[in-house]
């Protein structure tokens, strides 16, 4: 597979937002990317920063004006996408969701994310209802795809989920902030989630400052030992990788991990 990550910044324009998208999948598309993932909530400013009912407003459903212009480019560029949203199931059932778009611009699926944070700057239970559709992995030309969404990656559980349902390439959007540990443990966590489960992890992070949030960007590709293959810095960045497929099959073969697992000794990890 051929992968591309797009780090770029957002602003209070939808129009703005999702016509600098389109023309940065068209640069991707022209280094030769067959997947691309873009940023979490890609198409708005990450409101969850503060409280304001206001904001529930930028859900839109599936058909809605952001995911059908995606579906429109990924269709004229030839590009899987995977693109994170805010989702409006119905009036008052919200999530912070992922859709992945085949290359003729149909959905193949949606992801919603499962683990809410609640802080000064992440007020997501306040905005999203916990996702309620498992972690499904969709079966592409290229690879079985998985997602994880910015805080679900912090539990292992999560990363495992996908494991076992024969995910090869994971793709994690956030909007990760300077604030906190973030910085110091991003590649550590996306590194560990890649070596046990041996496939391959791909983080992409917004860049810019909004409101109080300032963002920093190092989106990264890392292979099945957790080697970092390319990592951007805090500037807009369209970063493409090739990920070859056998690369999971070698390192599973020297480091068995799904075989070894011993599930009939882990039962208190899912106890209350």
């Amino acid at each position: 597979m051929r992968a591309g990550l797009i780090q770029t910044s957002a602003s209070e324009n939808l129009q703005e937002n999702l016509k600098r998208t389109a023309s940065l999948l068209k640069e991707a598309a022209e280094q030769g990317a067959e997947l691309v993932c873009l940023q979490e909530c890609f198409n708005t400013w990450f409101f969850a920063q503060r409280i304001n009912p206001d904001d529930q407003a930028l859900a839109e459903p599936l058909d809605g004006p952001s995911i059908t212009h995606i579906r429109d480019a990924a269709a004229r560029h030839k590009l899987h996408v995977i693109a994170p949203f805010y989702e409006k199931a119905m009036s008052g059932e919200l999530y912070n969701a992922a859709v992945l778009i085949d290359d003729s611009g149909n959905i193949l699926g949606n992801y919603r994310k499962h683990h809410l944070p609640m802080s000064s700057h992440f007020n997501e239970k306040f905005y999203f209802r916990p996702g309620n559709i498992g972690f499904p992995v969709f079966e592409t030309a290229m690879g079985k795809i998985g997602i994880m969404i910015c805080y679900d990656r912090h539990f292992p559980e999560a990363a495992r989920m996908l494991g076992l349902a024969g995910a090869e390439y994971i793709f994690v959007p956030t909007a990760t902030t300077k604030r906190g540990f973030s910085r110091s443990v991003w590649e550590t966590e996306l590194k560990a989630h890649a070596i046990a489960n041996g496939y391959y992890v791909a983080g992409v992070n917004r860049v810019g400052t909004e409101l109080e949030s300032e963002y920093y960007g190092a989106s990264v590709f890392v292979d099945p030992i957790g080697e970092v293959i390319a990592q951007a810095g805090d500037k807009e960045t369209v970063l493409v990788v090739d990920l070859p497929h056998e690369r999971i099959d070698e390192v599973r073969r020297i480091w068995p991990f799904l075989r070894d697992r011993r599930p009939d000794a882990y039962g208190e990890i899912i106890a209350p």
